[in-house]
């Protein structure tokens, strides 16, 4: 519509200048030509009055093109106008199921998009936005208020010296509730505010001070390094010096554990470790506080700090959540162990015979409160067990079948000597410190465990025997009866029918009377155990309190037996030897001490 007024415009000033050049050369001609003049006049009017016409028509046409015109427009307008209703309608359905995009910069959020453009989409955009605006803000000569908007038809540009930095299309008017123009201003306020601010942060000035305050830092940190050393020197000068002062041997049970120099050395290898998470600790705060200086790296001081604090804060929380099941595990704990006192102290009293129980011997005192005790432990932790923190996991629980699983398929074998044991224990076979005959093994009983019993021999050779074995094999005890009784010891020599018994029976009572270590009370006594075809067996039996010496009291005995028989010049026949008296010598001992001849 435009270009056709002007062209209108332009026809009529051509023809206006045609007919003033007509009419100055009309002027100028001669007489003569007068007539010629007048028909070219009347030519020219009737010309104008042509033009004048079509020039009305035209203006006519002209204002008929602009009704049409405005005519389309409004039918366009009002087509625009319900398409704009129809997609507000749809927008306001989608509003509440709708989540928009923010446009985040350095942690803070500009405004929200939900609408695409194009061929992008609003994360695109976004992006897209987010970076311009950063890599604007970071520039030192940036002038703010230079930022502008481009207005379309279909589209607002908001731009900085030609660079555009956001778009917003009438969809996104529509998602904001206003007019794009509208829309438009508030996000260029919105950027222009942004740009303002990353200005102010990131400026010349500002990066200087910044990077002052991180040398400043680092300063400060390495003088902290060093006044950390020289206090810790300090420290372990101070701990050397101890060791002829305050430190002391650390025994167990006369044992020295822990000498004066081990006790330097574990403290200053502790005051080594604990130097480091000191310095440690210190850079875990430094670090943090210079990235959180600039604005690029915040966000990894931030993370740093949360990888900090997260373990910190979950273990003080979990501490707090923990209390009352604490409480409750205090209180089974605090029960169990004054009952376990109790029963220590009533093992004592049995021990030591001041409480008697009828059938209860003094030495199972011990043992009985030892399965009691575990009994009650075991108690215990099944019943602290819900209370500790995990076991409702199945990682925990999973290893508690696993170890289980593995008890109870390797220790099959110690579960039996463990029952056996017991068994022994209240069977009373034997006691520690008793003499026994096992199998074939004599020896000194010196230690009694659930699993094993060990025995001490004559030759200092010491056997280990399991409990299952001990419960399966005859055991002889030469200690118990010989507290009380006495224990029998006897020996057998054959002696000829020569001899009258009566002299072998005060012979051999004469050989235990002369051994150390048999009692004269009871007395002892001679059996005659065999009346063989070529001698008597007798047998000397005599009493004595000394097991322990069961090896030195027949050696001495058999020592004596010899002695008193060849003083009596008695001979001691052995179970081959034929007695002949056809000239062969009597293996009586002329002498029963000879002299011994040295080389």
């Amino acid at each position: 519509m435009k270009y056709f007024r002007t062209f209108i415009y332009a026809a009529i000033v051509l023809i206006l200048s045609v007919i003033q050049a007509k009419a100055q050369d009309h002027e100028n001609v001669p007489d003569t030509d007068l007539s010629a003049e007048r028909e070219l006049s009347v030519a020219d009017s009737l010309t104008i009055a042509n033009l004048k016409d079509s020039l009305e028509v035209a203006r006519l046409s002209e204002a008929n093109t602009r009704m049409e015109l405005e005519l389309l427009k409004f039918k366009i307008e009002s087509a625009d106008s319900i398409k704009r209703e129809e997609m507000r309608q749809r927008v306001e359905s989608l509003r509440a199921t709708t989540k928009g995009v923010p446009v985040v910069v350095e942690s803070d959020t500009l405004y929200y998009l939900y609408a695409g453009y194009e061929s992008y989409t609003p994360q695109q955009r976004a992006k897209m936005t987010q970076e311009i605006i950063e890599k604007l803000g970071s520039k030192i000569t940036l002038q703010p208020d230079s930022v502008s908007i481009d207005k379309s038809e279909t589209l607002s540009t908001i731009l900085y010296k030609g660079e555009v930095i956001a778009t917003i299309s009438e969809l996104d008017a529509i998602w904001a509730g206003m007019s794009q123009d509208s829309l438009a201003v508030v996000n260029r306020g919105i950027i222009v505010n942004e740009l303002a601010r990353l200005k102010a942060e990131h400026g010349f000035w500002v990066m200087v001070k910044r990077i002052l305050l991180v040398v400043l830092i680092i300063v400060g940190q390495v003088l902290l390094f060093k006044l950390t050393r020289w206090l810790f020197r300090k420290l372990n000068r101070r701990i050397e010096a101890m060791k002829d002062t305050k430190l002391k041997p650390f025994m167990v049970h006369n044992y020295e554990l822990l000498d004066t120099q081990r006790q330097v050395n574990l403290l200053l290898f502790l005051s080594k470790m604990f130097r480091w998470v000191v310095m440690a600790l210190q850079l875990l705060i430094t670090v943090p506080l210079i990235f959180a200086i600039f604005p690029q790296t915040e966000t990894l001081a931030n993370t740093i700090l949360g990888y900090l604090w997260a373990p910190v804060k979950s273990i003080l929380s979990g501490i707090i959540d923990y209390i009352p099941n604490l409480f409750t595990i205090f209180i089974i704990w605090l029960c169990i162990r004054y009952l376990i006192k109790l029963l220590r102290y009533l093992t004592s009293e049995v021990q030591n015979e001041r409480l008697k129980i009828p059938g209860f011997y003094p030495d199972w005192a011990l043992p009985t409160f030892n399965i009691i005790r575990f009994l009650l432990y075991a108690f215990m932790i099944a019943m602290i067990y819900p209370y500790l923190p995990g076991s409702d996991k199945g990682v925990f629980q999973g290893i508690s079948v696993f170890v289980g699983l593995i008890i109870s398929l390797g220790s099959s074998t110690v579960i039996g000597n463990i029952i056996a044991g017991l068994v022994i224990t209240y069977m009373r076979p034997f006691s520690k410190g008793d003499r026994i005959k096992l199998d074939d093994t004599v020896g000194d009983i010196i230690e009694k465990t659930p699993l094993v019993t060990r025995i001490r021999t004559a030759k200092n050779e010491i056997v280990t025997v399991p409990n299952s074995f001990i419960m399966s094999t005859k055991s002889i005890n030469y200690t118990t009866s010989s507290r009380q009784f006495g224990l029998i010891l006897h020996a057998e020599v054959t002696i000829g029918y020569d001899v009258p018994w009566r002299v072998v029976h005060q012979l051999l009572i004469d050989a235990a009377q002369r051994t150390s270590g048999l009692l004269d009370d009871p007395h002892p006594f001679v059996l005659e155990t065999g009346l063989n075809d070529w001698y008597p067996v007798y047998q000397i039996n005599a009493y004595t309190r000394e097991p322990y010496r069961m090896s030195q009291i027949y050696s001495e005995l058999y020592q004596n037996i010899q002695d008193c028989f060849n003083e009596a010049g008695v001979e001691i026949m052995s179970p081959t030897y034929i007695a002949t008296r056809d000239g062969n010598a009597s293996t009586v001992v002329d002498d029963p001490n000879p002299p011994i001849r040295r080389k």
